[in-house]
């Protein structure tokens, strides 16, 4: 006997999943963020997090290693995107897989060798903390600034740039007025991909520069200490950020592509 599964039917497992994994440890996290060690609903915790000129600094060290991080990234990734997504398809895909591998290795065992390269070239590692972390955080996220943008530009279509030289637009004027307004959304992916998890990407920098200067490792000096209620805050502060810039960013693509279509008719 066949039986026919309905899709609400097969979103069960999801469904089950989500609520374990997501949900419920989400409501952990906002019990925890907006309570003291009592059990009573306070705002304190998040008070006294704006109120320290550490836990600032640091919310503050975070965004500009992020968002160094991600103007780097997308320096080098544009260029590389393009030259990729314009030579021959095969080729394309083939040099693609050559930054796509390095992310099938171990994250640690990569980082580790970045470590013992940096080590060799400067001679002493602490001498440049921030230089060192900027590096590994792009070693680490370039990838996925990369794909975001070969995928928007490999579906341009050349007709448009024919048509732009055709009318007597320089090559600088078809890539401003051509390709990057149509390039728009996988800069915005590419920078949601790179800028977000480079704030709490503490992995790199505690293995070059160890401290506890980026979000990702106060979080997790707090909850190892046990000290759920400020780390709740801050993965609560985090999460917030995080919620806003991808509304940012979305509502942003859609202006751009319904600004396209309304060109286009």
């Amino acid at each position: 006997m066949k039986y026919a599964f309905s899709r609400k039917q097969l979103a069960i497992p999801y469904a089950i999943f989500l609520v374990l994994f997501v949900i419920l440890p989400l409501l952990v996290v906002i019990f925890y963020a907006f309570t003291d060690g009592e059990g009573h609903v306070s705002f304190h915790n998040f008070l006294a997090f704006f109120a320290s000129s550490k836990t600032v600094g640091t919310l503050l060290y975070s965004i500009v290693i992020a968002v160094t991080t991600t103007l780097i990234c997308l320096l080098i990734a544009y260029p590389t995107a393009y030259v990729l997504a314009k030579t021959n398809i095969r080729s394309g895909d083939a040099l693609l897989l050559l930054f796509v591998l390095p992310m099938w290795i171990n994250f640690t065992l990569r980082i580790t060798a970045l470590k013992e390269i940096l080590t060799l070239l400067e001679g002493n590692l602490a001498m440049h903390p921030f230089l060192n972390t900027i590096v590994g955080m792009v070693y680490d996220f370039l990838p996925f600034m990369i794909l975001p943008l070969y995928n928007a530009l490999v579906k341009l279509d050349d007709s448009y740039m024919e048509a732009a030289q055709d009318l007597g637009a320089s090559r600088r004027h078809v890539f401003l007025k051509v390709v990057l307004p149509l390039s728009v959304p996988g800069i915005v992916s590419g920078v949601t991909m790179v800028l977000l998890p480079a704030m709490t990407n503490y992995v790199v920098l505690d293995m070059v520069y160890n401290s506890t200067y980026i979000m990702g490792s106060l979080i997790g000096s707090y909850f190892s200490s046990y000290d759920w209620h400020n780390g709740s805050v801050i993965s609560i502060i985090l999460l917030i950020i995080i919620g806003v810039s991808t509304l940012l960013s979305n509502r942003y693509t859609q202006g751009e592509e319904n600004g396209r279509v309304g060109n286009l008719r």
